[in-house]
């Protein structure tokens, strides 16, 4: 019989013994903040997800080590590969849900917005607003950006402004409006004018 454990944020964190305010309530990132609190910005594909046990007694608990072939480098150095170490995951029988964190399978492609790895309970940036997805629209065949939650970006001004939904106010649904979101190559190329405006 699987048994699922969810966890809250707030848990989770007390669980790392992260107690700052600021890790245990997420706000949607601006673009600005996005780019700014990155300490890596990359696209890749994932091709490893292995879930595990660590720790002892009360502090037990599963982590998740989601690795990346880097497609592109956009800011930091993240080499070739790169492992992300994330709280939650299935072992066995077991499984242990953090509220909102992105969950990765291999073969997906993402950009990603990555902090604190390894000290921090999801290492990116605002949660899964760190994490946006790359996919080929299967009506036109062209890729497109779409946040965590499958939503299309519309606008990068509107990051932030959450609906309450955990989209952004601007988004649209995939189905019915992915073909007028920003493209991956628009939203990379903002992020490297932004980076640039910041040196």
């Amino acid at each position: 019989m699987k048994t699922i454990f969810r966890s809250l944020l707030l848990a989770s964190c007390a669980l790392l013994g992260l107690g700052t305010a600021s890790a245990t309530t997420v706000i949607p990132p601006t673009f600005d903040e996005l780019v700014g609190q990155a300490e890596l910005i990359f696209q890749g594909t994932v091709t490893d997800v292995k879930s595990e046990w660590v720790g002892e007694g009360a502090e037990r608990r599963i982590v998740s080590y989601v690795t990346f072939n880097v497609d592109e480098a956009i800011k930091g150095n993240a080499g070739a590969s790169y492992t992300i170490r994330m709280l939650g995951g299935t072992v066995g029988d077991r499984t242990m849900e953090v509220t909102d964190s992105p969950k990765f399978k291999v073969g997906d492609r993402d950009i990603l917005f990555v902090e604190n790895n390894g000290k921090q309970f999801i290492p990116l940036v605002g949660i899964m607003h760190g994490r946006y997805r790359v996919q080929q629209d299967k009506a036109t065949g062209d890729e497109v950006l779409l946040t965590n939650h499958g939503h299309a970006l519309g606008d990068v001004k509107q990051l932030g402004k959450d609906d309450g939904h955990g989209h952004a106010h601007g988004a649209a649904a995939a189905s019915g409006g992915a073909a007028a979101g920003i493209r991956p190559a628009e939203f990379k190329s903002l992020i490297r004018a932004k980076l640039a405006n910041s040196r």
